[in-house]
């Protein structure tokens, strides 16, 4: 990877980071969709989003955390049914086609949720206690660790809308329990992989600061208020153009 390339995935996944952090996300399908755009190869685009999503929803995890936003009650279901999950979906190694194909339609998928987000009224969903069923939470939790591990996911871009539009969380909650659960979801997916399969880019460690930056702003805003209609719409925009770039060649 030339310099050139790097400074421009470090300026975009710290921007990915912030926009994403802020609603307790760590943008693993922002950085899926910027390598994808800038032609980096799928076996290192996988476990470059994990180990990156992690760094951010460990960041995530502390501040909605110590803000009183995680229900750690909610959540446990929820990763008991999903890493082991995304456990098996990161052991799964896709044929180069069928990795596009999948994150092609999780990138767009991805897109409209972000989308339905900006221009929704979610925002003055009043906020109180997570009512999540446990049974439902099983289920949830099992289908989405599963898709996070064959992706490079955390699952939090799954888990938001669904927890959103079924009234089970207010935004703020919503966000509260999708850090933890991301940060959850990616270490399992890594774990699956596993370090003889995973090829990671030789400025990561550059890459990595740059999220750690953005996340720290996003997480430090999303403790107080939700990103702007714009923001979001512009990184829908983005995935998006990626997902059809993935499907399309």
């Amino acid at each position: 990877m030339d310099s050139e390339t790097l400074l421009i995935l470090a300026l975009a996944f710290a921007l990915v980071a912030a926009l994403y952090s802020s609603v307790g996300h760590a943008g693993a399908s922002g950085y899926l969709a910027i390598m994808a755009l800038l032609g980096v190869a799928p076996d290192v685009m996988r476990p470059t989003a994990l180990v990156l999503n992690l760094l951010v929803a460990a960041i995530g995890t502390l501040r909605f955390t110590r803000a009183g936003l995680t229900s750690w009650q909610a959540l446990l279901p929820l990763a008991a049914a999903s890493v082991p999950s995304a456990i098996l979906g990161g052991s799964i190694r896709l044929p180069v086609e069928g990795y596009r194909a999948l994150v092609g339609v999780v990138l767009l998928l991805s897109a409209l949720v972000l989308a339905w987000r900006a221009y929704s009224h979610l925002h003055a969903v009043e906020e109180g206690p997570i009512r999540l069923p446990t049974g439902m939470a099983l289920v949830i939790g099992a289908a989405i660790g599963a898709l996070s591990g064959l992706t490079g996911t955390g699952g939090g871009i799954f888990l938001s809308p669904l927890l959103l539009l079924a009234g089970w969380a207010g935004p703020r909650r919503t966000a509260g329990l999708a850090a933890p659960f991301i940060l959850f979801n990616s270490a399992a997916g890594l774990i699956g992989l596993g370090s003889a399969s995973a090829h990671f880019p030789a400025g990561l460690p550059w890459l990595a600061a740059a999220v750690l930056a953005g996340g720290y702003v996003g997480t430090r805003l999303g403790t107080e208020r939700l990103p702007a209609r714009a923001l979001l719409a512009l990184l829908a925009a983005v995935l998006l153009i990626a997902g059809t770039k993935l499907l399309l060649t």
